[in-house]
């Protein structure tokens, strides 16, 4: 009985919050409608079969409800668990099988893979579909839940149902899950005098200081050239991008968060820049949030030539609250638009020069180990240098 009075009081507190923001028509009209949950949960309380149930799950699972409800996949709630996980993933490690998954147009989908990790040895590629995880649909399940479905602890398995390009049914992928170690960069010198270097994720809070090693790494080698890598890149941390866009911007926006009262917040370099020389940026469907942020930074402040395919689209800034159980809410609170002013949402960023590779093109390109758009940020760095 103690919990049920409990529970009631918490979700009554919860939502009175709301209340005390001022009152209106909307409001009244939330406050209403609150009846009619206050009304469910009683009959649950007092008609449903079973007597004991677990009052966290009923509190969780209202709160994820509540957040699906705004229509917005990037917005969702974390159980302790999951909070912990995802902190523990911006230390750079996890269990899982390395897979970046995002929603578009209602769709589960691979954004892109770590390379050496499970879902990349079993050739995951971005816009695959996922349509099953572990034989349950993933029609109507939340980014969270499909994340929280996927990962698990190292050594146990789960089945991915994948549909890629026009196929009709589903393919099973089984993965193994093992302990991923998140590398943000990779460094290497390339054809003559041309530095590369692939970033592959914002996620990892130490980013920016492996982009320093490796940029450094660049100048010992007297590199005249830079090609960056950013595709499979699906993003990470906001202020990652910004740090490693004032690495190549002198001076200058790197990026603007618009909020919902139309507020703009204007990040700028902070000058510490590390790279003089001339620059490729490589991008292509994979390439999202933060990666897009780096990518419209320097293509706007002209600081490099933008080389691949259009990125993913991906236009929204969220912010974590953590609440008193150490759950916590991943809330979309602003837009960001590029220095220009675009707004890359769902339409993403075109290349200054487009090289699309259609995917079985790919997979025989893969086979052979071509890659043409890096052959092609090659031939325009050559060019810059000569």
């Amino acid at each position: 009985m103690i919990k049920k009075v409990f529970l009631v009081f918490l979700i009554v507190a919860v939502f009175s919050v709301g209340f005390i923001w001022g009152r209106g028509a909307a409001q009244d009209e939330l406050e209403r409608k609150f009846e009619i949950y206050l009304q469910v949960l009683n009959l649950v309380r007092n008609d449903f079969v079973e007597k004991n149930l677990d009052s966290t799950k009923l509190v969780y699972g209202s709160i994820k409800g509540l957040l699906e409800a705004t229509g917005d996949p990037y917005t969702r709630f974390m159980e302790p668990k999951n909070y912990k996980e995802m902190k523990i993933r911006l230390k750079g490690s996890y269990s899982g099988v390395g897979i970046y998954i995002g929603m578009k147009e209602n769709q589960l989908l691979v954004i892109s893979t770590i390379p050496g990790t499970p879902a990349d040895l079993a050739k995951l590629k971005a816009k695959d579909k996922i349509m099953t995880i572990d034989g349950k649909t993933t029609k109507d399940m939340s980014l969270e839940e499909a994340v929280s479905h996927i990962r698990g602890p190292a050594g146990t398995k789960v089945a991915l149902g994948i549909i890629r390009g026009k196929a009709k049914e589903p393919k099973d992928y089984i993965l193994k899950r093992e302990k991923i170690s998140i590398k943000s960069t990779e460094f290497k010198m390339i054809a003559d005098k041309i530095a590369y270097i692939k970033l592959t994720t914002f996620e990892k809070q130490d980013a920016p200081q492996e982009m320093i090693k490796a940029l450094a790494m660049a100048q010992k080698a007297k590199a005249k050239g830079l090609i960056l890598d950013l595709r499979g890149n699906g993003g990470g941390l906001l202020d990652n991008s910004i740090q490693i866009g004032s690495m190549f911007i002198r001076e200058g926006m790197i990026v603007q968060t618009v909020d919902r009262d139309g507020a703009k917040d204007i990040k700028y370099s902070s000058g510490q820049i590390k790279w003089w020389e001339p620059m490729v940026v490589l991008i292509n469907e994979a390439s999202a949030s933060a990666s897009e942020i780096l990518a419209g930074a320097l293509r706007d402040n002209k600081a490099a030539t933008i080389v691949g395919s259009k990125s993913f689209g991906k236009a929204s800034v969220q912010s974590v609250r953590v609440m008193q159980d150490d759950s916590a809410v991943l809330l979309t609170i602003a837009k960001y638009l590029t220095p220009s002013g675009e707004d890359i949402s769902k339409k993403g960023i075109m290349p200054d020069v487009v090289i699309d590779v259609p995917t079985k093109e790919a997979e025989e390109l893969e086979k052979s180990e071509k890659d043409i758009q890096l052959d092609k940020a090659i031939e325009i760095i050559k060019s810059k240098i000569q």
